[in-house]
């Protein structure tokens, strides 16, 4: 019998949760179930009481993935404050301190720091997956004991269970492949066979869990009138959603192609179908379709769920509409599935040391840890809808540089922040030598390295979250519609299908129809064409959700990883020099504002990426721990990591 490392048999067998049947070290506050000190919680006690069994699963809940970088550490460190999406070709950090810069963009990652350093993508063995997938897994098996709990609840609870499990271990897949596919608890005992499963055996224990959940008749649709007390918890729209998901993933050519992505030694989990299906399943774009229309349909039903629509057809009405669609956790029928830092209330000035995204000492964001490139501003497409074209355009964001007068995406100023934005008290001087970049561009270092700024999510710092919840939209409605979109293209060829699905999501923000907007491109009989313009809707629609980069993976964009990226040099051309124009050294008393620039584009060189030059699909997924793999229990190696 092979063996299942130490850390394995300590998580699954809860020993690191509940050390044998005693829940001491089970950490919910310190009032959690009542129990007077040095007195053991066991999970008899536990599943004795209804109110109890809820404070569990809800701390389960606190174990979900969360995308933005929160304390320096283990677990949730993200290699020391980083982000995925600063591995995209939309995104670069500018920052040596985090792990983005350290490894990836040195291209010095090995597998051995999955063993020995905190800067991996996706740590296997931290991230709180496991720890979440045993906790979630043992409500399931306990919770029909509860003796006051109703029978409705237990069903609907142990429902939201599955859905969990299902979440963290694609947060897991999209990383890794294959998995070992944990579907008991485990007591402590010397050895257990739980070798690493294929592709195809792990996607369907997901949907298998998905579908069990959003069967359960007990499990909600929506929340409704329950938003309040339950925000953030599973639906079955949740379910359906994220079983769409999970099947986009799965049936994309990462995984499903008839060559496997990386043919570098070890190759056992090639050979194994760990790291692919084996050769190219149409089928499995017809699950994919398939699972979108019973989501649609169900919604067409039931209702509910929205995109949230603007209250007026202005630049400002698009541009709020978006904002609440991916910023405001309540009363937000566009969501449907949001993690929260649990630990959190409502953001406040003292949460500022945790939250690493805002810090203004050494945050993410202030660092030039997360800048925005040239290619990601010049995806966004003007505000009628039409491509946008630097190499013809003279002005780049507003007309005369008013605020008031955007000429671009409403979704643009959202996730960015450019040149003239409306900031605070005064109009963003992002030319060099203006009042907000006054050499950072130069320099390519801090904040607007680039020529521009990180605003989704960040907005303008601490003061501007202050009483904000701070979710994170796992899954959102408008990425159900691009999903159904790329699905009918690659199921049924049907383009003229898939780009309704699209038009829907920019109409909410105002743009015209993507094909009459795109006429050059024959998007109605070039397939491959609109597959561009699905993936560039995503990287606009869904900026810093944890797309961009998997969209790149899924689809073996080498090309995107090989690419030289850029920012943009803005200079001030009224005669006023580069110099501030407002604020205390401005010179706003001797020239009228500024309303033309020139533009330079430059490659970022600060760092480089060694991807640019010697990429190899190996990066696609990560590394195990050679720790783990070297117990020989089953967990092979992936591709080109040694």
């Amino acid at each position: 019998m092979k063996h299942l490392s130490k850390w394995f048999i300590a998580t699954l067998a809860g020993v690191a949760l509940f050390s044998s049947s005693c829940v001491d070290q089970v950490k919910f506050g310190d009032s959690f179930l009542e129990k007077a000190p040095g007195v053991a919680v066991t999970q008899d006690t536990i599943f004795g009481k209804a109110t109890y069994a809820r404070a569990f699963l809800w701390n389960t809940y606190s174990k979900l993935y969360y995308a933005l970088p929160v304390y320096w550490n283990t677990v949730e460190g993200k290699m020391n404050a980083g982000i995925f999406e600063m591995m995209s070709d939309c995104w670069h950090s500018h920052t040596d301190w985090n792990g983005i810069n350290r490894k990836y963009y040195s291209g010095s990652y090995k597998a051995g720091d999955e063993d020995s350093s905190d800067d991996t993508r996706f740590g296997y063995t931290k991230e709180n997956c496991w720890e979440a997938i045993r906790a979630a897994l043992l409500f399931v098996e306990n919770v029909e004991r509860v003796p006051d709990m109703e029978d409705a609840e237990k069903k609907r609870l142990a429902a939201e269970a599955k859905v969990i499990v299902a979440s963290r271990y694609f947060d897991l897949f999209r990383h890794f492949g294959g998995l070992p596919l944990i579907k008991e608890t485990y007591d402590v005992q010397p050895s257990y066979e739980l070798p690493r499963a294929t592709v195809e055996e792990t996607v369907n224990y997901m949907i298998n869990l998905l579908d069990e959940a959003a069967a359960t008749p007990q499990l909600p649709w929506d929340l409704g009138t329950d938003d309040t007390n339950w925000q953030g918890r599973f639906t079955k729209a949740a379910a359906m959603g994220l079983k769409c998901k999970i099947l986009l993933f799965a049936a994309s050519p990462l995984f499903n192609d008839n060559v496997p992505y990386c043919t570098e030694p070890p190759q056992d989990a090639v050979t194994n179908h760990q790291v692919w299906y084996g050769a190219y399943k149409p089928e499995l774009w017809d699950q994919c379709l398939q699972a979108c229309v019973d989501f649609f349909t169900e919604l067409q039903s039931r209702g509910y769920y929205e995109l949230t629509q603007a209250t007026e057809a202005t630049a400002k009405g698009y541009r709020d509409a978006y904002n609440k669609a991916y910023f405001t956790r309540e009363n937000n029928k566009e969501l449907l599935i949001s993690t929260h830092i649990s630990r959190f209330g409502k953001f406040n000035s003292w949460d500022e040391w945790q939250y690493i995204f805002v810090n203004s000492g050494n945050g993410t964001v202030i660092t030039g840890g997360l800048t925005p490139t040239l290619e990601f501003m010049e995806m966004f497409p003007m505000s009628n809808g039409e491509p946008f074209q630097l190499n013809t355009a003279t002005d780049l964001f507003y007309t005369d540089n008013d605020y008031n007068k955007p000429i671009r995406d409403p979704r643009l100023y959202e996730t960015m922040l450019v040149n003239g934005t409306q900031f605070g008290d005064h109009a963003a001087e992002l030319w060099i030598g203006g009042r907000d970049n006054i050499n950072d561009t130069e320099k390519e270092t801090g904040k607007y390295a680039t020529g521009f700024g990180c605003y989704k999510f960040y907005k303008e710092g601490v003061n501007s979250l202050k009483d904000k919840y701070l979710q994170w939209p796992y899954l959102r409605l408008a990425e159900m519609y691009l999903i159904y979109a790329e699905a009918l293209l690659k199921s049924k060829n049907d383009l003229p299908g898939a780009i309704e699905q699209v038009n829907k999501v920019r109409a909410r923000v105002g743009l015209g129809d993507l094909a009459v907007c795109n006429p050059g491109k024959n998007l109605t009989t070039d397939a491959d064409a609109l597959l561009e313009e699905i993936l560039r809707e995503r990287a606009c629609e869904l900026g810093l959700e944890d797309v961009r980069l998997f969209d790149m993976t899924r689809y073996k964009r080498e090309d995107l990883f090989r690419k030289q990226l850029h920012g943009l040099k803005i200079y001030r051309n009224d005669g006023g020099g580069n110099t501030p124009w407002s604020g205390s050294t401005g010179n706003s008393s001797i020239y009228p504002k500024p309303t033309k620039f020139t533009h330079e584009a430059f490659p970022l060189v600060n760092p480089s990426r060694a991807w640019w030059s010697n990429f190899s699909p190996k990066w696609y997924l990560s590394a195990f721990p050679p720790s783990e793999v070297n117990k020989k229990y089953g967990l092979t190696q992936n591709p080109g990591w040694n």
